[in-house]
C-alpha cells in the first residue's frame, strides 16, 4: 500500500464511512490507544440488525477480533517486530514458516477491521455513477458483479474472505477469494476495496449453514459503496 494511501486512510476515511462513530485505519489508532489496540466499530453493535444481529457482532468483534489482537500482543515481545504497524507486520510475516502465528493473528486483525468498515447500516443498493461505470466495464453490470461475489463466496472451501479489489496491473476491478487468514495486502499486485468474511463465525448464529443467504444479504443491504469509492480513489 502506498504512502499516499496510508496517509489518506489515517486522515480521511471517517468521511467515507456512513454512520461511522470511530474510523478504523491501518496507520492511525487514536491518541489514547497503543498501536495494536482493537479499534472501535464504525457503528453501534445493533446497527446492522436484522442482517447481522448484535449477538453475532458481540461474539465476532468482542471475542474473535479481540482475540487476534490479544494473541498478537502476546507474541510480539519475543518477535523482534515490536513497533511495526499492523500492515507492516502482515507484510513482514507473510510466507514465513517461522512466523505463521504472527502472520495469522496480524492478518486476521487487519482483515476484520477492514470487514467492519466494508459494511454500513446505510449500505447496499447502487454505487455512485463513477464506480458504477467501472463495475460495468469490469463485470458487465452490477448484477454480474453480485453473481461473481456470491459465486466466490459459495466456492470458498472452509474459512476465508471474498474481496472486491483493484488489480494494479490492469487497473480493473476484480473479485478474489483468500483462505483462512490470507489477505491481499500481503502482496503488492492487488488493492482491497471491500471484503465479505465467510468464516462460519461471521454468520452461523444468524444463518446457520446458509452462507449464500448471508453473503447475498450483505451485498444487497450492507455493502459500503462509499468505502469502496474512497479506497478506489486513493489506490
Amino acid at each position: 500500500m502506498s504512502t499516499n494511501r496510508r496517509r489518506f486512510l489515517s486522515t480521511s476515511i471517517s468521511a467515507a464511512i456512513v454512520g461511522s462513530t470511530t474510523a478504523w485505519t491501518s496507520a492511525s489508532w487514536g491518541a489514547d490507544a497503543p498501536p495494536l489496540a482493537l479499534p472501535k466499530l464504525p457503528w453501534e453493535a445493533n446497527a446492522l440488525d436484522p442482517i447481522i444481529s448484535s449477538n453475532t457482532v458481540g461474539f465476532h468483534y468482542g471475542k474473535h477480533h479481540r482475540g487476534y489482537f490479544d494473541n498478537l500482543n502476546r507474541l510480539l515481545p519475543a518477535s523482534g517486530l515490536t513497533g511495526l504497524s499492523l500492515e507492516a507486520l502482515v507484510k513482514a510475516t507473510a510466507d514465513r514458516a517461522d512466523r505463521v502465528a504472527l502472520f495469522n493473528n496480524a492478518a486476521q486483525a487487519w482483515n476484520h477491521s477492514f470487514y467492519w468498515n466494508s459494511l454500513s447500516p446505510q449500505g447496499g443498493g447502487k454505487p455512485g455513477a463513477e464506480l458504477g461505470t467501472r463495475i460495468d466495464a469490469a463485470f458487465g453490470s452490477l448484477d454480474e458483479l453480485r453473481k461473481t461475489v456470491l459465486a466466490n463466496s459459495a466456492a470458498q472451501f472452509g474459512s476465508g474472505w471474498v474481496w472486491l479489489a483493484l488489480d494494479k496491473a490492469s487497473n480493473k476491478l476484480i473479485v478474489v477469494k483468500t483462505g483462512n487468514a490470507d489477505t491481499p495486502i500481503a502482496g503488492e499486485s492487488v488493492v482491497p476495496l471491500a471484503v465479505i468474511d465467510v468464516w462460519e463465525h461471521a454468520y452461523y448464529l444468524d444463518y446457520q449453514n446458509r452462507r449464500a443467504d448471508y453473503a447475498s444479504a450483505l451485498f444487497d443491504k450492507l455493502l459500503n459503496w462509499r468505502f469502496v469509492e474512497a479506497n478506489l480513489t486513493t489506490a
